[in-house]
């Protein structure tokens, strides 16, 4: 069982990640595969009945499949190991 106060720290920690990512997938310049795998990272931050460890971990996953793109640019690459970092850190 994770503390309240652990758990608040993930929650807080998801929020940044989730403003990131809404930043992502809102930015034009940034090719539609990208924004769209980061739209889909942020669903899976927020499927509802997933420990905040399993939704952190699905979200990685899907970030961590579209880092590899040769089309990303250098400074959406960079707020996405930013995302990572923050997720990283949540644990069940």
């Amino acid at each position: 069982m994770v503390s309240k106060k652990k758990s608040k720290e993930y929650e807080e920690r998801i929020g940044q990640a989730m403003m990131v990512l809404g930043q992502i997938s809102e930015d034009t310049t940034t090719p539609r595969n990208i924004r769209r795998a980061a739209k889909e990272s942020m669903d899976s931050l927020q499927t509802g009945e997933l420990t905040p460890a399993v939704k952190a971990s699905n979200a990685i996953s899907v970030l961590d499949d579209i880092l590899q793109d040769p089309n990303m640019p250098p400074y959406t690459r960079v707020k996405l190991w930013n995302v990572m970092s923050l997720l990283e850190a949540i644990k069940d």
